[in-house]
């Protein structure tokens, strides 16, 4: 079997295995387990991407009930750039709780919103599961801070805790939209007077796609994900790539000032 897989690199393209017959198939051999090799041997704790082995262990450690916690301080270097730091001092000050919060909204704006430093960012119902919206908008009413709805719309799940909400409002007009795509400013009105709705957030195209479009196949889309999206039951939902109200920054401010 050796003799016939050494004729058999002999005769190939590979330079390696035609300079290595046989022992040359090792190289390749350690090219296809280099990730693990990489992640269980020589890696850091911290240099992975996009989640490293640290923060995996956290994530771990929860989902299990034990604890997370780590004693004898950190293993990381935080005098290093990318820390703050605070350090002790003999004559220590009094930080005001206004501090780390932020007021959003400027003398046009009748209701400003005292935004936390910290919020979770968008993510749609439909990308994620119902159980998992639920879970972040009761962190964000337990933390005091506000959850992003994503482009998908304000879905039930959004609402049962009655954290903050950031109401996202994408190039779809989800939860306020036309049967034919195009923007609904009754649905709009009727939603953003809700008092769980902090902040409007208009997003200018597809991040995720640009030039194309987002696109949630029908054969995803719920009863739950259509009533929520105004969207048809079985058809693909889009996103297109731009808007329809507006294609110009002066068509913004005003489809901003009409919001």
């Amino acid at each position: 079997m050796l003799t016939g897989l050494g004729i058999y690199d002999l005769r190939c393209r590979h330079n390696v295995l035609n300079n290595y017959p046989v022992i040359g198939h090792l190289r390749y051999l350690l090219e296809f387990i280099r990730p693990e090799l990489r992640q269980y041997f020589f890696e850091s704790e911290s240099s992975g991407r996009p989640f490293n082995r640290e923060q995996r262990e956290i994530i771990n450690k929860r989902a299990d009930g034990v604890s997370d916690a780590m004693p004898f301080g950190s293993v990381n270097d935080i005098e290093h750039a990318g820390y703050d730091l605070s350090y002790h001092s003999l004559s220590p000050k009094q930080v005001d709780d206004s501090y780390r919060c932020v007021t959003i909204g400027g003398p046009q704006c009748g209701q400003p919103y005292h935004s936390s430093r910290f919020n979770i960012s968008s993510m749609s119902f439909g990308a994620i599961s119902g159980k998992a919206i639920q879970a972040l908008n009761l962190g964000a009413k337990q933390g005091g801070f506000a959850q992003v709805t994503g482009e998908g719309g304000i879905s039930p799940y959004h609402q049962q805790h009655g954290g903050d909400l950031v109401w996202q409002i994408g190039t779809g007009y989800f939860g306020c939209r036309t049967q034919n795509g195009g923007f609904s400013a009754a649905k709009f009105e009727h939603s953003a007077r809700s008092d769980q709705v902090k902040m409007i957030e208009l997003k200018l195209s597809q991040g995720a796609k640009p030039a194309h479009g987002g696109l949630l196949p029908a054969s995803k889309i719920t009863e739950e994900i259509a009533k929520t999206r105004d969207v048809p039951m079985g058809e693909d939902c889009l996103s297109p790539p731009a808007h329809k109200t507006f294609s110009t920054p002066e068509g913004l401010l005003q489809f901003i000032q009409q919001l």
